[in-house]
């Protein structure tokens, strides 16, 4: 109680006394591994955007993201990227593109908000069940087949409606989503905190896991998991 009363108080508010009860824990990601391929600069495969932190794969940190890895993403690379950044100001021309407006066309204002509520908690039970910490190839497959619903779902919703942000927050969840997938499947060993049951052993040579997304060529952006 003196050493840790926000705790020992956080506990007791829902009826766990810590100095007898154990306290229930769960498995949470502290550090992404993966996230947007980037080089030492922070550049990714798309001209113009860079990624630094946690949202990048550098291929820096290994089959595992530790806390002590968070220097070299905000101290190293981070200066990298500013260089890289004040560099391509100094030596590209500046353009600004004549973009239309947005046509909302025969889109209608949504009646159907809890459709994205149940999607987004289904989403989130989908990968809680079949992309956790101890995978099979079958529950991956299985995630995608329910993610690639959850997709074709919110499209349908994406063109029916009107934008929100909420919409547009799922939309990006389950894209994300489908490429964790898909990097998780392309691996055939258990490396750090990848662990497949289908393959419990390390391979000889350790190798990232790469897809690329592009809605529209060339603007194709790779992601990798480490």
């Amino acid at each position: 109680q003196k050493r840790f009363p926000g705790i020992y108080q956080h506990c007791a508010d829902r009826g766990i006394f810590i100095e007898h009860d154990l306290i229930p824990v769960v498995p949470a990601a502290h550090y992404l591994c993966g996230g947007v391929t980037t080089n030492l600069a922070a550049q990714t495969s798309l001209t113009g955007l860079y990624a630094c932190g946690e949202v990048a794969c550098t291929g820096l940190h290994g089959a595992n993201r530790l806390a002590s890895n968070s220097l070299l993403e905000a101290v190293v690379l981070a200066h990298n990227a500013a260089d890289k950044v004040l560099h391509e100001l100094d030596t590209t021309e500046a353009s600004s593109p004549d973009l239309p407006g947005w046509v909302n066309g025969n889109a209608r204002n949504s009646d159907e908000q809890v459709v994205l509520a149940h999607n987004l908690d289904e989403l989130k039970r989908t990968l809680w069940d079949y992309v956790g910490i101890v995978r099979t190839s079958k529950r991956l497959n299985r995630a995608r087949r329910r993610v690639e619903n959850l997709e074709a779902e919110i499209n349908q919703y994406y063109w029916d409606f009107k934008i929100d942000e909420r919409l547009l927050e799922l939309r990006n969840m389950v894209l994300v989503a489908k490429m964790v997938i898909d990097c998780a499947l392309q691996r055939s060993e258990s490396r750090g905190l990848h662990y497949t049951l289908d393959f419990p052993n390390k391979l000889n040579h350790a190798h990232d896991t790469k897809v690329q997304i592009a809605h529209a060529e060339p603007a194709a952006v790779t992601m990798g998991m480490e």
